[in-house]
């Protein structure tokens, strides 16, 4: 691109012999100030494209059990997030894994297991690193405090953030609903007015400190309200717990054995941590995280109009 754009305006004088007069107006300034202002409209608009999606998440979906089939019912059923399954049974990833591929993990299990303590470890250690952790039933039948006859194994250091202990029982296999006045406006509630569940939610007691959005109509095992939905956050930590199976629709008839607004929690709740649990009024259109595809692409942009900009400068 040239420099400058010299126009050039003759003015003649046609008063007997008077010389010509030229007078050369230099508009170079005035064009790279619309070149400039017109890229800058480009970024906000592309800012503003991207914002749509600007909390998209890469979910990874840990369990020993159904990972696979919740992470592909999500996939159809969730929108605005991809999901991928971590089989935890036999193996326990690495935290240098878990935050180079996922924005937030789901964490759920059905029956007990073995590495539950490990897999709580690297989790708890996830969490502390500034991810979103999302927890689900059948979480509390592991948890170390349950008196059940399955003795639990424990979820090691993640038992110190998560937002719940059991009521000593766990799920408690009895239909739950969801009390409909306790239901708190936050980004975890938001369109959600109905759920249930035929046997698999419930059997959790908030501990001190604890947010609770939403409560089970039922009470716990010790009479005491039972959060359906809750969240915590410890330092850079934050847990979120919805207290009903994930994987639901893998052994459930929906509308029968479970309902209301099942996927709606679970995308409320994918959201919340992608957007680094912030309840905000207005989210922050460059919160975007930072492996995302939308990040990529505004970094890219932010890149080309930059290096474009640069050699304008050095060609002058």
């Amino acid at each position: 691109m040239e420099t400058a754009t010299l126009a050039t305006v003759a003015i003649v004088a046609e008063i007997g012999l008077a010389p010509v007069a030229r007078v050369e107006v230099r508009i170079s300034m005035q064009t790279r100030r619309i070149r400039f202002t017109t890229a800058a409209i480009a970024i906000a608009v592309a800012a503003m494209l991207i914002n749509g999606s600007s909390h998209a998440a890469r979910v990874g979906v840990l369990s020993n059990n159904h990972a696979n089939e919740t992470a592909t019912d999500f996939s159809a059923k969730v929108t605005g997030h991809t999901f991928t399954a971590v089989n935890v049974s036999a193996a326990v990833p690495t935290l240098a894994t878990l935050t180079a591929n996922f924005d937030v993990l789901l964490l759920f299990e059905d029956s007990t297991f073995a590495n539950a303590t490990p897999v709580g470890n690297v989790v708890a250690a996830y969490a502390n690193a500034g991810r979103a952790v999302v927890l689900g039933t059948f979480y509390d039948q592991d948890r170390s405090d349950v008196a059940t006859v399955v003795t639990p194994n424990g979820w090691g250091a993640l038992e110190s953030i998560d937002p719940n202990t059991t009521d000593g029982v766990g799920t408690s296999y009895v239909p739950r609903s969801l009390d409909p006045a306790s239901i708190v406006a936050h980004p975890l509630t938001a369109g959600v007015t109905t759920l249930t569940a035929g046997q698999w939610a419930g059997g959790n007691q908030a501990k001190p400190g604890t947010i609770v959005v939403a409560n089970w109509l039922q009470k716990n095992a010790r009479g005491n309200p039972d959060p359906a939905i809750a969240y915590r956050i410890t330092g850079p930590a934050c847990v979120i717990h919805v207290a009903i199976a994930p994987d639901y629709p893998i052994g459930g008839v929906p509308g029968t054995d479970f309902g209301g607004d099942f996927y709606r929690v679970w995308r409320n709740a994918f959201d919340f941590g992608a957007a680094a649990c912030s309840t905000g009024p207005t989210p922050d259109p460059f919160a975007i995280p930072s492996h995302s595809p939308a990040s990529l692409a505004l970094t890219a942009l932010l890149l080309l109009l930059f290096g474009g900009f640069s050699r304008r400068l050095t060609r002058r």
